[in-house]
């Protein structure tokens, strides 16, 4: 049984990209079952030892030349670029200047080698719950680099993930955009963050809510609308004060407007919350694992 779906998109050869399924490996019981890449820091999710031996599963199997970089995503629009591979299996290094949550310590300023920064909004305005224990990972959104070797990994349930690739392949990128950090500019702040021009990148967008089964209601229909009315074509009525979200398409309309061509742009066709055999879906079963999407440049 698979244990991934690859990127489908032009990428240089010296890029990989996949996003990872729920089935195929890992040993998280249900309803984590069973390859849960993520979802321990909620009351309610995954253990910590079973989520990191899927972690180590990962990297082994799918012979990844370094552990990934994992975030600690909040829905905001932070980016940080990473110029050193993950020192220790499972573990990411913390951003300098950046602010996070210890093993059973407050917040804390820290400065370690290998990540940078690229975000103005870097203190969270909210600390997340404490970590009963594990490696501090970075508060951050999305993450770049430039250094082969380097794996980048996004974990999602229904949001959006996104690659991208310099055509130079050159430089590499992956953002997390649910509806909140789509609208508020997740995927312009990840190519601002880049070193390669919009016009020189091509993009992959992975397994997420698909158009005919993410309904939503007014608050987010406002949100795109009123920033941009012809965000408009991406939403279709169903009842009073819903509409079904084609968020894919919001996220094209996004990437073109910050200068890519739209025929650079791919995916966005994978279903997460009508596809319970391959993917988890918060929308679908509420408590879910993470499927993880992972791009990087072979060294």
């Amino acid at each position: 049984m698979s244990m991934v779906v690859e990127a489908a998109w032009p990428a240089p050869a010296n890029v990989r990209a996949f996003t990872t399924l729920r089935h195929g490996a890992g040993v998280s019981q249900a309803p984590f079952d069973h390859f849960n890449l993520g979802n321990r820091y909620a009351a309610d999710g995954d253990s910590w030892d079973t989520v990191e031996a899927n972690r180590r599963e990962l990297v082994e199997r799918m012979a990844l030349p370094s552990a990934p970089h994992w975030l600690r995503q909040v829905h905001g629009i932070d980016v940080l670029r990473f110029d050193a591979p993950v020192l220790a299996p499972c573990l990411a290094t913390a951003p300098q200047g950046d602010f996070l949550r210890g093993a059973g310590e407050g917040w804390r300023g820290v400065s370690s080698p290998g990540v940078e920064s690229t975000s103005a909004h870097a203190t969270p305005s909210q600390p997340p719950p404490a970590v009963a224990r594990g490696g501090a990972e970075p508060v951050a959104d999305a993450s770049v680099t430039s250094v082969p070797g380097v794996v980048l990994a996004i974990l999602t349930a229904d949001c959006l993930p996104v690659v991208f690739a310099a055509k130079d392949g050159s430089e590499v990128a992956a953002a997390h955009a649910g509806w909140p950090g789509l609208s508020k500019g997740m995927l312009e702040a990840t190519l601002a963050a880049m070193r390669t021009s919009p016009a020189d990148l091509v993009a992959w967008i992975g397994p997420a809510a698909g158009p005919q089964d993410y309904e939503v209601g007014a608050d987010v229909f406002e949100v795109f609308v009123s920033a941009d009315a012809g965000a408009a074509f991406a939403f279709v009525p169903t009842r009073p004060g819903h509409w079904l979200a084609d968020l894919p398409a919001l996220a094209r309309r996004r990437m073109t407007a910050s200068g890519m061509s739209l025929a650079d742009i791919h995916g966005g066709d994978l279903c997460t919350i009508s596809d319970p055999s391959r993917f988890f879906s918060h929308r679908r079963d509420g408590r879910s694992g993470r499927i993880a999407t992972v791009v990087w440049m072979q060294p």
